[in-house]
């Protein structure tokens, strides 16, 4: 806790590098921001205002081509010999018959009418492909522009009984250059909100198609009777049509607030209209806003991340030597003082690792020679008993079995007697050599003590043991010591056979090795059981 308030402190060099990252941060990053938002508030109107223009162009142009094709498919029907013929034939019921079939006919083939009217130059109805209507809704000048037109659209209304907005359209009926009569079509027009749909702008923009005084006709939205009866003001359209359909903003026909651009369509008297509401576009703006305030946050947070960062570069190699050298001074020397690279930091960082690490070296050594017998090289006896234990233990979890053996030099105070202490050294470590290479790498090989010698041989039974010392014992005798030949007496015990513990394995080998003693030396005696290995060894004291 001490530590963390001294971190802490305004004098610090964490808290000084810290302050030194966020101003140096601040002030670009405002500045930058806010050179940001204006260039990216100026791009989302210029894109707002394309994307009108783009859209009022491509709609008006995809509707002329609709009123082109229109005017092709009708002028295709008026040309027939089935309608001219009959229709210059007269007008008896006959001809009335074959018109009115030729119109089935048609009609049934397409979908896009909603009925095929023949009209004589009169204006009296000659024949209909559906009901005959009571009134033909086409303008009052109809005749007068056909001779100037070859197309005449009536005004745009509401089918109460096929509920979609339709009009009437009608191209003449020639025969040279005189005019027969008329063919006119029941047009259904709510196709064309699928083609405004296509268009429309933006996430919630509509695309409009209206009357030349205003007057809705259908939205990419849909229609219905009671939006037919909407109309924007004058003023609005004119001032649209006046800017050549540059958006600007306005008062849609439902009161709403949009940014619009409208443009006429040139086969038809209507007017296109491309809008986006106000909120939208200038809700990106508040989103933009947000964005660019939350950058400039989260700048910050980055910068003060590493301005603290930065201030554990250059402090923490000291808090990190601090910290390993009062472990070293309780004696823990297992610390690892990360390498820092360069400058004086550096340098003190080396010459403390290379002091712990001779220390380290040095410990192990140390606790090498508190586990090592000195003459002979063997583990020694407190080795040998950790050993024991432990193989003890996994063989009874694993219900495994080993062998332990216990060896005795023969006569080895005679021996020492006869040919000195050295010659006495060289046969022990010449029975030490002997034991090492005729036991596995798992194999343990301990000096006991004085003369005796244990070995502690993991997964082997007592008949394998036995194998290992017949070896031992035919290369003790080609490996004889200078001074003169040695030879060994062998206790052998087998876990668990001869005792479940440590202490009841070494009692029941010592048991077998005196009894090999008493036999007469120079030979292996198997501990018979527990029990008798406590006789024995009782026996032999006595």
């Amino acid at each position: 806790m001490t530590q963390r308030l001294r971190v802490l402190r305004p004098d610090s060099i964490r808290i000084k590098i810290l302050v030194l990252a966020v101003i140096a941060t601040l002030l670009p990053s405002v500045g930058m921001a806010w050179i940001s938002y204006l260039e990216n508030k100026r791009a989302l109107e210029d894109k707002a205002t394309e994307e009108l223009l783009s859209v009022s162009v491509q709609t008006a142009r995809e509707l002329d081509l609709w009123a082109k094709n229109l005017r092709y498919e009708l002028r295709v029907f008026a040309s027939s010999y089935e309608v001219t013929e009959n229709l210059d034939g007269g007008g008896s019921s006959n001809t009335r018959r074959r018109v009115t079939d030729y119109l089935t006919s048609v009609s049934e083939r397409t979908t896009d009418y909603d009925a095929l009217l023949i009209l004589a130059a009169n204006g009296q109805l000659v024949a209909s492909s559906g009901e005959r209507p009571t009134a033909v809704e086409l303008p009052e000048d109809w005749r007068a522009q056909l001779r100037t037109e070859d197309l005449v659209a009536g005004a745009p209304y509401w089918d109460a009984t096929g509920e979609h907005p339709e009009m009437l359209v009608a191209v003449p009926i020639l025969a040279g250059e005189r005019v027969l009569g008329t063919i006119a079509a029941e047009v259904s027009l709510l196709g064309l909100a699928e083609t405004l749909k296509d268009f429309a702008p933006g996430d919630t923009g509509l695309a409009s198609l209206l009357t030349a005084d205003g007057g809705l006709i259908v939205t990419s939205a849909g229609g219905s009777a009671e939006a037919m009866q909407l109309r924007y003001a004058p003023d609005t359209i004119q001032s649209q049509l006046v800017n050549d359909g540059n958006p600007i903003e306005f008062t849609d026909v439902t009161g709403q607030r949009v940014l619009g651009s409208m443009r006429r369509v040139p086969g038809l008297d209507w007017i296109v209209v491309a809008a986006l509401p106000s909120d939208e576009v200038y809700g990106r703006l508040a989103r933009m806003r947000m964005v660019t305030l939350s950058i400039v946050a989260g700048t910050l947070l980055v910068a003060a991340v590493l301005g603290y960062a930065l201030g554990l570069v250059i402090v923490r190699p000291l808090d990190r030597l601090t910290s390993a050298a009062s472990k070293v001074a309780a004696g823990n020397l297992d610390v690892d003082v990360v390498a820092t690279k360069g400058g004086e930091v550096g340098y003190l960082t080396e010459v403390f690792r290379d002091m712990v690490a001779r220390l380290r070296s040095s410990r192990v050594e140390l606790e090498r020679l508190s586990v090592t017998d000195p003459l002979t090289g063997l583990d020694n006896r407190r080795r040998m008993m950790e050993a024991l234990q432990n193989e003890v233990l996994r063989s009874r979890r694993l219900d495994h079995v080993f062998s332990v053996v216990m060896a005795d030099v023969d006569h080895f105070k005679s021996y020492n007697d006869m040919h000195g202490h050295p010659a006495g050294d060289e046969a022990l470590k010449c029975v030490a050599t002997v034991l090492r290479e005729v036991s596995r790498d798992v194999d343990l090989v301990a000096r006991y003590g004085g003369e005796e010698f244990f070995v502690l041989l993991p997964e082997t039974p007592a008949d394998a043991a036995a194998e290992m010392i017949k070896r031992a014992r035919a290369l003790l005798a080609k490996h004889r010591p200078s001074a003169g030949a040695v030879t060994l007496s062998f206790g052998l015990a087998a876990y668990p056979k001869h005792g479940d513990s440590g202490e009841a394995l070494i009692q029941a080998a010592d048991a077998a090795l005196y009894e090999a003693k008493r036999s007469g030396r120079d030979r292996v005696v198997v501990a018979r059981s527990a029990e008798r290995a406590k006789a024995v060894r009782g026996s032999s004291s006595g």
